[in-house]
């Protein structure tokens, strides 16, 4: 499934297109998350969608996709995570995610929003480590209305080249995620290095 696919099935079913496309990427839509998201925005900048309902739509897509997983987590336990390792190079994904679980604990959802794949993988395992849906609502929500605005916009801006750009944050998306930890680290050794000065001064 391009881009164009995807257009064509928006200018047919309308912001139902976008919001399945979406929920349904919990079970491996051949189309990355970030691609849909920015298409979303690509749409509106068309014209053929509004950029208000389509920006919620989008939302509401993206944490009720995610949010399944953790329902199904929550419900039916480790089975899910044994039938998704039989797939092909799951495990190694699995296995990092759990890792991530263990190491940041609740963190690990803000995190995963930038690792494709992962993404989908973190709330089925903090699901069945019996995380209070309460507070996966609280980091879920919150960090997935911020990326959606990222990439919604992204989408808007970039148009005709959604594809390519979509396709290489997904490719690099955890050097991507890197990159972007190291920078805030460096602005906050800066800003704390800048603050002592000041205060020096």
């Amino acid at each position: 499934m391009d881009v164009e696919y995807l257009i064509s099935i928006i200018e047919q079913y309308g912001y139902a297109a976008l919001f399945f496309c979406l929920w349904l990427g919990i079970v491996g839509l051949p189309i990355p998350d970030e691609v849909i998201v920015m298409t979303g925005g690509a749409v509106t900048s068309m014209g053929i969608l509004h950029p208000l309902p389509a920006f919620f739509i989008v939302y509401l897509g993206v944490v009720s996709g995610l949010s399944l997983g953790y329902v199904l987590g929550r419900n039916l336990g480790t089975p899910i995570l044994d039938r998704l390792r039989r797939k092909k190079k799951m495990d190694k994904y699995i296995t990092f995610s759990e890792n991530l679980v263990h190491k940041y604990g609740k963190f690990t959802i803000c995190i995963s929003y930038l690792l494709p794949v992962v993404r989908h993988i973190v709330p089925y395992i903090v699901g069945i480590n019996r995380m209070s849906f309460k507070r996966y609502v609280l980091f879920s929500y919150s960090t997935g209305l911020v990326w959606t605005l990222i990439f919604f916009l992204l989408g808007r801006l970039f148009g005709d080249h959604v594809q390519a750009a979509g396709d290489l944050i997904h490719r690099y998306g955890m050097q991507m995620a890197l990159l972007v930890t190291v920078l805030v680290i460096i602005f906050l050794i800066m800003k704390f290095v800048w603050g002592k000065k000041t205060t020096e001064e």
